[in-house]
């Protein structure tokens, strides 16, 4: 699109979180000045856990112009290790793909979900985050959309980026009722100080424990803020959202584990751990009108296992914007948007669902390098 239609643009993004705020910057970069970022949250805070930010996503950030502001608050890692449960088998360790790949190497970055949303936040527009926004309503007009939210405001848009997650309602409205699928499995994170995680963190370097029941301890050690992010992931067939916990059931998974592992759990005070049933979705035939766009979980939420439910969100962001440079309206851009990231984005949701075998993990990257 030329430059004074994507100045002109009226751009309202539904969610606030990694793909809605990478798609905010990334359109700032390439020219649309109306963007607004509807975040149903009365304010920020530091929820959530670590999460890895791999070499292309990083990349992304240098191009951004926001890099410096990320690796202030993140730490570098060069390999991922998968272990044996008890730690005794190094099953894979392998460097992060595509760290060489670029004019500068770029390692992973190991943040903590909180810090990665401030960061960005202060990178978007001037005036551009609306908090307390939480959609309730939204029109296909065909060439626009009208958005009602909670607090009365209704707004009109050119374009809509449906960026509210795994229980999207603008995927439910105009693209698919299917609800989100049960894992069988249940994820229970926290994050800890490092004097707390009895010697599990000795470098940047994530390290996840199989065992032989299914249960996966994952640990990505945040250095730079002397802190773990400790999780738990295991089978259960309880599909309850939030779970309830004790320390002796968290340790009742980790049987054979690494005894630093099984001390940790029995020392948490399980009030502060996040206990969530696990669920991805279906793939989505159609992520698009011609107005209206999903991005990241809304369009593809897919397991943690292979950690690439944010990279795929903050790629997202980038496609779109890349999709509005290259096309010559609204709808072709949409259309090429899907054309492109959809095929990634279904192959990450079934390697993210096969998951890995404890006793054959072959490649720490299946299908990513």
């Amino acid at each position: 699109m030329k430059i004074e239609e994507l100045q002109n643009l009226r751009v309202a993004i539904i969610g606030g979180g990694y793909g809605g705020a990478a798609a905010a910057v990334a359109l700032d970069r390439i020219g649309v000045k109306d963007v607004a970022v509807y975040e149903q949250a009365p304010a920020l805070g530091q929820v959530g856990a670590g999460i890895g930010l791999r070499p292309e996503t990083v990349e992304r950030f240098r191009r951004w112009g926001i890099f410096d502001a990320i690796a202030a608050v993140s730490s570098p890692s060069d390999h991922l290790e998968i272990l044996s449960g008890d730690g005794q088998t190094v099953f894979a360790q392998e460097e992060w793909p595509n760290r060489h790949a670029f004019a500068e190497v770029n390692d992973t970055r190991i943040i903590h979900r909180g810090d990665f949303i401030e960061a960005f936040a202060n990178a978007l527009p001037a005036g551009s985050l609306r908090l307390d926004h939480r959609l309730v309503g939204i029109v296909d007009n065909g060439a626009t959309s009208t958005l009602t939210f909670a607090n009365g405001n209704v707004v009109e848009a050119d374009v809509v980026i449906g960026a509210d997650g795994i229980r999207s309602l603008v995927r439910s409205t105009f693209f698919s009722d299917k609800a989100p699928v049960f894992a069988g499995e249940h994820a229970y994170r926290i994050v800890i100080d490092i004097e707390d995680a009895h010697g599990l963190v000795t470098d940047d370097n994530p390290r996840f424990y199989m065992g032989q029941n299914g249960t996966i301890a994952y640990n990505l050690p945040l250095r730079h803020r002397g802190q773990l992010s400790y999780d738990i992931t295991a089978p259960s067939d309880d599909d309850t959202w939030a779970p309830a916990i004790t320390n002796d059931y968290l340790v009742s998974l980790l049987d054979g584990f690494d005894e630093r592992i099984v001390q940790v759990a029995r020392e948490l005070d399980v009030a502060q751990v996040t206990s969530r049933s696990v669920y991805d979705i279906d793939p989505v035939d159609q992520w698009h009108s011609d107005c209206i766009v999903l991005i990241g979980d809304a369009a593809h939420a897919m397991l943690h296992h292979q950690g690439q439910g944010a990279n795929s969100a903050i790629a997202d962001g980038d496609a779109i914007a890349d999709a509005f440079a290259q096309a010559g309206s609204v709808a072709e851009a949409l259309a090429l948007f899907q054309a492109t990231r959809k095929p990634v984005t279904d192959e990450l949701q079934r390697i993210s669902r096969a998951g890995w075998n404890a006793e054959a993990v072959e490649d720490a990257f299946p299908g990513q390098h």
